[in-house]
């Protein structure tokens, strides 16, 4: 796919036939496989699938369009915790030093502590300052971080690893390949959990790892082979199907999220009202300039737990979920986790509701806190 298209059409067209033909649908159904016909004689054929654990042609319509989105060769994963293990994995070793956001997604953060004998582990915020990258072999962003919302500059950043010989990762969950582009602002490497928005029905657990180099690419194939991450058809099927209606799932909840934010911040019992494309947040610099587009997730801080259960109870609208990015808006109290997040901490992400009916749900369910 070209990119003289705009969102709407590249997300409609990705990963599927430039040409349509007569009698095939408009995105093939899923191929359910383990094994597959060999040649009797010839046995396996470079190109040919023969095993489902290496091969699958749903696979590889999903993953060329989401690579067409994010401007590299895709690598899909049963989940972006899987992404994000398979990236560490396969480029830390033994004395290698790997440079993680402090206050990114937490289980990143536990993995790279319990599961890299051998390997340091620095941790930054993700709105800096950063140390230098020198003898670090590997720099992990989250940017949007998740739940706090700040945002680094990952061309700087990009520019940095690159003269320091290290290698620059993003995670790119937040804001979506239509939100921004890593690879494109000098990124190495794109993870990502597709359970979020990029597919946003709620109706699956999906990841995938992006590069530009087809080294990196390869030795994360060969990865998922050997370790047996491989995602399910079905999975990869539904995620290619939701891709469609991307760019307009993602208005409806960057426009309803602006408007939340603005309502959240006039509310005198509401605190430290986060979303990187309001004018007054300290993230907003950066991301007026690197994002193209605003995600629909809002952080902002009530007195207390008390507080956060009488407002997730009077609502009629959001439901209390940990996951984020799908049609239904959901809240989710961070610290209930074990995240190190104040006791009336909310990630609020905003679903593709009207938003006047968002925006009086939320009024009205603040006003039910006023006795807490």
């Amino acid at each position: 796919m070209t990119s003289q298209f705009g969102d709407s059409t590249r997300c409609v067209r990705a990963g599927r036939p430039d040409a349509a033909r007569p009698g095939e649908p408009f995105l093939a159904g899923p191929v359910f496989a383990a094994p597959y016909h060999l040649d009797p004689v010839a046995g396996p054929q470079p190109g040919v699938d023969g095993y489902g654990r290496t091969d699958n042609a749903t696979w590889r319509g999903l993953e060329a369009a989401i690579g067409e989105l994010e401007g590299g060769e895709c690598v899909a994963f049963p989940s972006g915790m899987a992404a994000v293990s398979a990236a560490l994995l396969t480029q830390l070793r033994p004395g290698d030093t790997l440079v993680l956001p402090s206050d990114g997604y937490f289980l990143a953060r536990a993995f790279a502590q319990e599961s890299l004998p051998g390997v340091k582990v620095e941790f930054v915020p993700t709105a800096g300052p950063y140390p230098s990258f020198d003898g670090v072999r590997l720099v992990l962003l989250e940017t949007p971080a998740n739940p706090g919302l700040d945002v680094c500059d990952i061309a700087a950043l990009a520019d940095r690893a690159r003269r320091a010989g290290a290698l620059l990762a993003v995670d790119n969950t937040t804001a979506t390949p239509l939100g921004q582009r890593p690879l494109e602002l000098g990124a190495d490497l794109v993870v990502a959990s597709a359970s979020k928005a990029l597919t946003g029905h709620s109706d699956l657990i999906l990841g995938y790892a992006c590069a530009t180099s087809p080294e990196l690419a390869a030795e994360l194939r060969t990865w998922r082979a050997r370790t047996g991450g491989v995602p399910g058809p079905f999975e990869a099927w539904l995620a290619h199907r939701s891709l469609g209606t991307l760019d307009l799932r993602l208005a409806r909840q960057s426009e309803n999220a602006a408007a939340v934010a603005e309502l959240l911040a006039a509310r005198p019992e509401v605190g430290s009202v986060r979303w990187p494309g309001r004018e007054y947040d300290p993230a907003y610099e950066v991301a007026s300039r690197q994002m193209r587009r605003i995600p629909g997730v809002v952080t902002f801080t009530l007195p207390s737990k008390a507080h956060v259960d009488a407002f997730l109870t009077a609502s009629r609208l959001i439901a209390a979920a940990t996951s984020f990015g799908g049609l239904h808006t959901t809240a989710d109290r961070r610290a209930q986790w074990g995240d190190d997040a104040p006791e009336g901490l909310v990630r609020l992400s905003c679903g593709v509701e009207d938003t006047a009916d968002l925006l009086a749900d939320v009024a009205a369910a603040l006003d039910a806190t006023a006795t807490q």
